[in-house]
């Protein structure tokens, strides 16, 4: 009923008032509107002082659960790209596009790079609706998990996130070609920035004897695990709607904290790490945050945040809390 309603007031708005083309602004920069934050820093990245991005979302914002405004699908209808995941958590996108009939450019960030699917861990709280077949799991990793659809946070990984940079950088230079070569080299310098970070990141990993983490909440990491080898336990998986485990998964992952002396029970932006603080408190550990980059706060947009800054602050977290193992 609620997509019914936006389609409906969509189009309506769209015959009354909506501009037959794209306007060009008077300023002649380009207008980009991305729905999350990656996009929108990748995007502010390639495109400097040349164009102008907007965040869609508002910060702090869950994009799972997110209805658009009648504003939201203007500026969707009328900017010269629009830049969106292109996953399950996106389908309120899809409603948009029908609705919208974008005059600009649409890409989604799952399109940029290989995808993965997102994958059923040992201990995993069981997603109600889904149904799991061990025979189905090829995956040549430790993870002792099945799969179910493709993971949509493609950005996890920094090797995918310079990738998706340097796409960009592309994109815009073919919107604007004038200023094709200033795109690519704003694009170039920030993918090197995150290849410095994906750098660091491997040397830290790679000096470690075991690289097992446990996360008392979602899972959206799937590509950074995938990057760096990691072997993970979590409660949900990464687009889960769940926040209350069952009492045999925080079973488990207390057990998986002791068994294998783990010191550091971690959750994610946003949360209220209400499952990670009893699996730490029940099995005699600690507690940190890794940002996963997909929204940021108003005071982290505020200061001026950005991808490099939130991935850089995670591995300072990781060397102080995995090296007390």
């Amino acid at each position: 009923m609620k997509r019914l309603l936006i389609c409906m007031l969509a189009l309506a708005l769209l015959a009354g008032c909506a501009p037959a083309s794209v306007q060009e602004p008077e300023d002649g920069k380009l207008h980009i509107v991305a729905t999350v934050f990656p996009a929108y820093d990748f995007a502010r990245a390639a495109a400097g002082d040349l164009a102008d991005v907007e965040l869609l979302l508002p910060p702090g914002t869950e994009s799972h659960s997110y209805e658009p405004t009648p504003a939201d699908i203007l500026k969707v209808q009328s900017c010269d790209l629009f830049l969106y995941l292109g996953g399950d958590s996106d389908q309120w996108v899809e409603t948009i596009l029908e609705a919208a009939e974008p005059t600009g450019r649409t890409l989604a960030l799952i399109d940029c790079v290989e995808t993965l699917e997102e994958e059923h861990v040992e201990g995993m709280q069981e997603e109600v609706g889904h149904h799991h077949d061990e025979d189905e799991d090829d995956h040549d990793h430790d993870h002792l998990g099945t799969v179910t659809e493709i993971d949509e946070h493609v950005w996890t990984a920094p090797a995918n996130a310079a990738a998706i940079t340097r796409q960009f950088g592309e994109v815009l230079a073919e919107l604007d070609s004038a200023n094709g070569e200033r795109y690519r080299a704003n694009a170039e310098k920030y993918a090197e920035e995150i290849d410095t970070l994906d750098d660091e990141f491997h040397a830290f990993f790679d000096s470690l004897p075991d690289r097992t983490i446990v996360f008392g909440d979602r899972f959206p990491l799937r590509y950074f695990a995938e990057e760096f080898d990691l072997r993970y336990y979590a409660a949900f998986p990464g687009c889960s709607t769940q926040t209350e485990p069952s009492a045999a998964t925080i079973a488990f992952l207390t057990d998986k904290v002791r068994e294998e002396g783990i010191s550091t029970v971690w959750y994610i932006e946003f949360s209220n790490h209400l499952v990670a603080d009893a699996i730490a408190e029940a099995a005699g550990a600690g507690t940190a945050m890794f940002h996963t980059c997909h929204n940021v706060s108003p005071e982290e947009l505020a200061r001026g945040e950005t991808y490099v800054t939130l991935m850089g602050g995670n591995l300072e977290r990781l060397r102080a809390h995995l090296n007390e193992k």
